[in-house]
């Protein structure tokens, strides 16, 4: 007797269909990106032309096919639609004659904004907040980055349900005193995404669980870490490169990088440390994807020093700055700068003039934690490698400890990679002080287990020098 054919397995209860990011990314998408703008107003100190170009930078980044792109003056935003009635006739205009399939608002949109703007234009619409989701649904290859930026759409979802489809409401069966007469698909839609929220914020907390033993294994190997942050494409991923020798994709594009990658950097003076690239920040950063990607920003307050990578050949650097410091700030990172964790390392001098780069140059010998060069060419990584071993370097402790005076290849080892302040020999025994690195304290204090050198005390690095 046949038997009947097997029927395919029901897929688990976590990859049923549900809400995810934002389905706008299709290949060639004739978009129009719009800046609104208060009239002369130079926000944060970024020109209007500034804005727009990057606006334009992050539709181009998920190769979207940008028609046109307009300042929109915003004397006085309205509630319904933002822009006035006659920018928005004059938009739909402009849309309907260039077959314009997608808007992109450079500015936050509520629900119902969107809505209404949508149905005067029939195409549609998202704000920054929408496209920067998309750019990172896009781009995120890891499981983990993948659950970081569904968590985060996923919130800013839940945000956009509005009751526009009354006509929808579904009575479900039951006696009344449950759930009351019936759900309506908003609170159905609702809920699937609470739902959802629920299970990433679990799988979450497992992985920065998991990063936290990692750091804590790293930190027992006596390890330093080193964290790169910086504005989209300032070439922290072409720095990581050259100063690690990794293959860590680089391109000029916007958030090219998004999940993070660790290398072991050798320093001059031998020791090593971790170094971390970090995925890239830019300005009105969504505040739901900064708690959605904290778990793998952890690693950035863990850091025992922080690189920022600055773009010198944009014209609007010092704005991206404080754009950089603003979310370090946000992170709960205090002023990493009165901490002495953070340095600059000021990139693209290659693409600016001879008479730029020679004040660049100049403004930099002056600032103890600033190394400018380029991560293209090289220029400068010599230098920046000092900076980075010196800053280590300066978190050195003296310790005390007495040796076996033949034990001398434990010498010869404190000698070459620490500073011996004070040695004192007799009766068989050395007694030294040493200023060493962290690295170095750790790899010493695991040697010493079960051996007969006798580590006395830990001190203030400033403390006998």
């Amino acid at each position: 007797m046949s038997r009947a054919p097997r029927k395919p397995p029901l897929p688990p209860p976590d990859r049923e269909a549900r809400p995810g990011p934002f389905p706008v990314a299709a290949a060639r998408t004739r978009a129009l990106v719009l800046c609104p703008e208060k009239p002369n107003a130079v926000r944060d100190g970024r020109s209007e032309r500034g804005r727009l170009d990057e606006a334009v930078g992050l539709a181009e980044a998920i190769a979207l096919e940008v028609v046109a792109a307009q300042p929109v003056a915003l004397r006085r935003p309205r509630p319904a639609t933002l822009i006035g009635s006659g920018r928005v006739r004059a938009v739909g205009e402009l849309v309907a004659r260039e077959r314009i399939d997608l808007v992109v608002v450079d500015a936050p949109l509520s629900a119902v904004q969107q809505r209404n703007l949508e149905r005067a234009w029939s195409c549609k619409v998202i704000d920054r907040t929408g496209l920067i989701l998309e750019i990172f649904g896009e781009r995120a290859r890891s499981s983990e980055g993948r659950l970081q930026v569904e968590l985060a759409a996923l919130t800013y979802q839940r945000s956009r349900l509005v009751r526009s489809w009354t006509h929808l409401e579904r009575q479900r069966g039951g006696f009344g005193f449950l759930g009351g007469p019936g759900e309506s698909q908003i609170e159905l839609d609702r809920r699937r995404i609470d739902d959802r929220l629920i299970r990433i914020r679990r799988e979450l907390d497992a992985v920065r669980r998991t990063r936290g033993l990692h750091r804590a294994a790293r930190e027992r190997a006596g390890y330093p870490a080193i964290a790169l942050v910086g504005y989209t494409n300032a070439g922290k991923s072409t720095l990581f490169n050259r100063l690690t020798g990794a293959a860590v994709g680089a391109r000029d594009q916007l958030f090219a990088t998004l999940d993070p990658t660790m290398r072991v950097l050798d320093l001059p003076s031998g020791q090593q440390a971790i170094l971390s690239d970090t995925v890239g920040f830019v300005a009105d950063l969504p505040t739901d994807l900064i708690a959605a990607f904290r778990a793998t920003l952890e690693e950035v307050r863990t850091a025992d020093l922080v690189l920022h990578v600055r773009d010198m050949a944009h014209p609007e650097s010092a704005a991206q700055r404080r754009d950089v410091l603003e979310v370090l700030r946000s992170l709960e990172l205090g002023d990493l700068g009165d901490e002495g964790r953070l340095l600059e390392f000021w990139n693209k001098l290659d693409l600016l003039p001879a008479e730029d780069r020679a004040q660049l140059r100049s403004a930099a010998e002056r600032q103890s934690a600033t190394v400018c060069g380029s991560a293209l060419t090289g220029d400068g990584i010599e230098a920046l490698l000092a900076l980075l071993d010196r800053n280590l370097s300066a978190t050195a402790q003296v310790v005390e400890l007495e040796l076996d005076s033949a034990d001398g290849e434990r010498l010869a080892w404190l000698y070459r990679h620490g500073t011996v302040l004070e040695r004192r020999d007799g009766d068989g025994r050395t007694h030294l002080r040493v200023a060493l690195p962290a690295v170095e304290q750790a790899r010493l204090w695991h040697d010493l287990r079960g051996s007969d050198g006798l580590p006395a005390t830990r001190q203030n690095p400033s403390a006998g020098r």
